[in-house]
């Protein structure tokens, strides 16, 4: 069985977890903290990076690798485009969403949740005013021309709409939420992928972890 390792409150874990969903892939979740010192991560990660997944003889690291070999090895149910000029936009989206909008959401979720939460420190509202009000704004008036009106952005619940939805739902623990009078695209795609049939139970699960309800 495939072993997956990761918090799932992670948006790249989170993101592993809605493709294993999608193609319906029964999986063992191993509860892993990156960069903790677990002895059990690092055989499969050596970086320290969640997730990691192992199958049979293969460990592997990174959300971007994992989403792509189970594309490759469980090609039943696509959760990748198939059309060259639609993979290569939506490989795109999934890296804009892994990095400069991750990071946003993280910050907001570190500083608004994980400080109070997890290390006891009042919140940095300074520093997420910054991130609100000059961060997010650019990444969201981009991904507002790349985003249909409705429906996913290649038709079919891809990687793409998962990597773009899945930072604001961290960040939507800390009381965040897109402006849907200013971004109503983006807003309306991050609540469509939420109620996802395949994300439903992953995130009626974290919500119940973190005490809160959806």
């Amino acid at each position: 069985m495939i072993k997956l390792y990761g918090a799932n409150a992670s948006p790249f874990v989170r993101k592993v977890m809605a493709v294993l969903a999608i193609k319906q892939l029964p999986y063992e979740h191993i509860p892993s903290m990156p960069f903790s010192g677990d002895q059990e991560l690092a055989k499969v990660s050596p970086l320290g990076k969640i997730p990691a997944l192992v199958d049979g003889d293969l460990n592997i690291a990174d959300s971007k690798v994992i989403c792509r070999y189970l594309e490759s090895a469980y090609p039943e149910v696509p959760v990748y485009p198939k059309d060259l000029q639609d993979r290569a936009r939506a490989d795109w989206l999934e890296e804009y969403g892994g990095t400069a909008l991750a990071e946003s959401a993280a910050g907001i979720f570190f500083h608004r949740f994980m400080r109070p939460m997890a290390f006891k420190q009042p919140v940095d509202e300074e520093a997420v005013e910054n991130i609100i009000q000059k961060k997010m704004p650019p990444l969201l008036d981009y991904l507002e021309t790349q985003v249909p009106e409705e429906g996913f952005i290649f038709g079919e619940l891809t990687v793409a709409d998962l990597a773009l939805a899945s930072p604001f739902v961290n960040a939507g623990y800390a009381q965040y939420t897109i402006d849907s009078q200013k971004w109503p695209k983006i807003s309306a795609l991050v609540e469509r992928v939420k109620a996802h049939e395949a994300l439903v139970p992953l995130l009626e699960a974290e919500a119940a972890a973190f005490g809160q309800s959806r």
